[in-house]
């Protein structure tokens, strides 16, 4: 019984590894290349603050991985409904939410490049990353609620007992 629940959430860890490496990747193959070809196309002024702003995301986002892990070693160590878990759905609800404001703050830049070229590609790039942080941080926000309230009532049902 325990081999299938470690089973199920070593899956989730191999994603979250996954998806770390594929950030890593475009953080350090793709961003640098990108930037590279449209130096010729746009000043740096627009560039430079757009890509700075991708990479300082990179810095949330991999915390979030971070506790998106952590939570799950508490499953694999049947703690799941601890203070500790409520701790690190916040810290993924703030992670998406910070990643969220920051293209939020670097949207006008990607209009501006997005309006330059006629590639409206770019801003929905920008949009759909921020966009999708928000569904994130909504979901972890209804997570951490529905177990603050768990941690509750087994706290009430503990105390009556």
């Amino acid at each position: 019984m325990v081999r299938r629940k470690q089973g199920s959430t070593l899956f989730l860890k191999c994603i979250i590894w996954l998806f770390g490496l594929v950030v890593l990747a475009l953080c350090l193959l793709a961003l640098p290349k990108i930037a590279y070809e449209l130096a010729d196309h746009y000043p740096a002024y627009w560039l430079y603050p757009a890509l700075v702003g991708m990479y300082v995301t990179a810095v949330p986002f991999y915390f979030a991985l971070y506790e998106a892990y952590r939570l799950l070693v508490f499953i694999d160590k049947n703690t799941a409904f601890s203070e500790l878990s409520v701790r690190a759905l916040r810290n993924i609800k703030y992670c998406a939410i910070s990643i969220s404001a920051m293209y939020l703050i670097i949207s006008p830049l990607l209009y501006l490049m997005a309006e330059k070229d006629d590639a409206p590609g770019i801003l929905a790039f920008g949009f759909i990353i921020g966009l999708a942080s928000l569904v994130i941080a909504t979901f972890a926000a209804v997570l951490q609620r529905l177990l603050q309230e768990a941690i509750d009532i087994k706290s009430e049902h503990d105390l009556t007992v």
